[in-house]
């Protein structure tokens, strides 16, 4: 019904605008990322012998949403970073294989997708519940030698048996029953397939439940306490998995979110606000989403919204205009179809429509598809940056650009506050317009100050993004954060910062 009633809102023109940014956005990153898609792509590469293998689950490109991408192109590099010779392959869904190039510190990496199906055709091999069925099958069986000989000839589970490193990103938060079942079983279920062909697992940074079904705790209790390591991107998360890890809690670390390595590409093609910006008259970016303008997947305020996000979107804007001279640019992070609940594209379309004229030349929206290294770079000339997407906010805030979230999962709070912006957060399911408009007010008298700590912060938080992988090695087995030889980075003095 929401989707239908935003659709319906919409000009058919401004609609069609929207279901070609959503189909550019995918076509950008193909371009940038020269992607390779078919059957000839599908799993022919073997890396030489010696050479370290890592399989990375719950992340890929082409999703639309450039929190996962910036995820999976961060995790690469992660990887490349402490083995320069290493293979690299996604484990996620898509209906075709393909082989990205992906860009990293030390150049262009082949990496492949190896494609599996969330679908109820059984038929095919590479059907999860499928595969999933075939490795328990095959744990029954009682010789070694004979076991993997069948897996060998499974071309999908011998991808992840030839694999020394497997690590799941569940696409940051999904790990999770907030969402709903599905999402969570998305995401599981090649974690419980890996772990069946007993090889290791370690989850790699992310957001960790809550779990509040008794099906959902259950099969994360499996997974936790099966996982070789479990890294968390915040202590809210490390808190929530502990009570399944008694018996080994020291597998339970903290790490940062990948993203903030991410690295900012100049488009090609600068867009008009960006070459025009005055000296004189601030620029505030504002990351409307579609998932909240929609009311979320149920329509109706599924998060628990302390005010109708529509207005509050509306009221930021104005505030910033009216009142700080400001000029504000609209900036998805999600390239949804445009008669989907996750389009950033349409959200902002609709908000310009209404106030567009309003607002003539003061309020622009960002019309073009980027991918995941250009958005970051766009994101990083604002002066001051508000985001209902998180990653949009690690995109601002890991170049120092202040930033405030305007939240509605506890993963805001608690990823931020390990940069020390834990007074950033505007958590829509507690503060109301009045409070949110506050905070932001606040933020915004302070954002010098801001910039300046982030300034100095981030290269310390970007280094350690970098090194997780030198805590593992080949085989799954991870060190401690105590056990390598890092400078810690300092949280921030809440108290200084607004």
């Amino acid at each position: 019904m929401k989707t239908q009633l935003l659709k319906q809102s919409l000009p058919d023109s401004l609609s069609l605008g929207i279901a070609m940014i959503g189909e550019k956005a995918r076509s950008a990153f193909r371009e940038s990322a020269n992607l390779h898609t078919g059957a000839a792509s599908r799993h022919r590469h073997s890396a030489p012998p010696g050479t370290p293998v890592c399989c990375i689950l719950g992340a890929s490109f082409g999703t639309g949403n450039l929190g996962v991408s910036a995820l999976a192109a961060s995790t690469v590099a992660s990887v490349l970073s402490s083995f320069p010779n290493a293979r690299v392959f996604f484990l996620d869904y898509g209906r075709t294989s393909a082989t990205y190039q992906v860009k990293h510190g030390e150049g262009v990496a082949s990496v492949e997708l190896v494609n599996l199906r969330f679908s109820w055709r059984l038929h095919l091999r590479n059907n999860i519940a499928r595969l999933l069925l075939t490795a328990l099958v095959l744990k029954l069986v009682p010789s070694n030698n004979y076991r993997e000989r069948l897996i060998r000839r499974n071309p999908y589970l011998s991808q992840i048996k030839n694999a020394d490193i497997i690590g799941s990103l569940a696409g940051g938060d999904s790990f999770s029953d907030i969402y709903g079942m599905r999402r969570f079983f998305y995401v599981a279920l090649p974690q419980l397939m890996v772990l069946l062909l007993d090889k290791p697992l370690i989850l790699l940074p992310q957001t960790l439940g809550p779990f509040k079904g008794l099906a959902a705790r259950t099969v994360a209790g499996f997974i936790l306490r099966r996982a070789e390591q479990v890294y968390a991107r915040d202590a809210a998360s490390l808190d929530e998995v502990r009570p399944f890890l008694k018996r080994n809690p020291a597998k339970a670390d903290f790490s940062h979110d990948m993203a903030f390595m991410l690295e900012p590409v100049q488009p090609v093609k600068l867009p008009d606000w960006s070459t025009n910006k005055g000296q004189d008259t601030p620029l505030v970016g504002l990351n409307v989403s579609g998932l909240l303008y929609g009311g979320g997947y149920t329509g109706n305020n599924m998060f628990g919204l302390k005010s109708d996000y529509k207005e509050l979107v509306w009221q930021i804007v104005g505030h910033f205009i009216d009142q700080k001279g400001a000029r504000v640019v609209l900036m998805p992070h999600v390239f949804g179809s445009a008669d989907g609940c996750e389009s950033d594209p349409a959200a902002n379309a609709a908000v310009y429509r209404d106030l567009g004229s309003r607002y003539p030349g003061k309020l622009t929206v960002v019309s073009e598809a980027y991918n995941q290294h250009e958005m970051k770079y766009l994101i990083g000339q604002c002066d001051f940056f508000l985001g209902s997407r998180m990653h949009a906010c690690i995109a601002a805030l890991s170049q120092g650009v202040p930033a405030v979230g305007l939240a509605y999962s506890k993963k805001f709070l608690g990823v931020l506050r390990t940069v020390g912006a834990e007074s950033l957060v505007a958590d829509l399911r507690e503060h109301d317009a009045a409070e949110t408009i506050a905070l932001i007010d606040r933020a915004y008298a302070s954002r010098e100050e801001i910039k300046s700590r982030l300034t100095q912060q981030m290269p310390a938080i970007r280094q350690a993004a970098a090194g997780l992988f030198a805590r593992i090695s080949p085989g799954g087995k991870s060190a401690a954060m105590s056990e390598i030889k890092t400078r810690p980075v300092p949280i921030f003095n809440q108290a200084k910062w607004i």
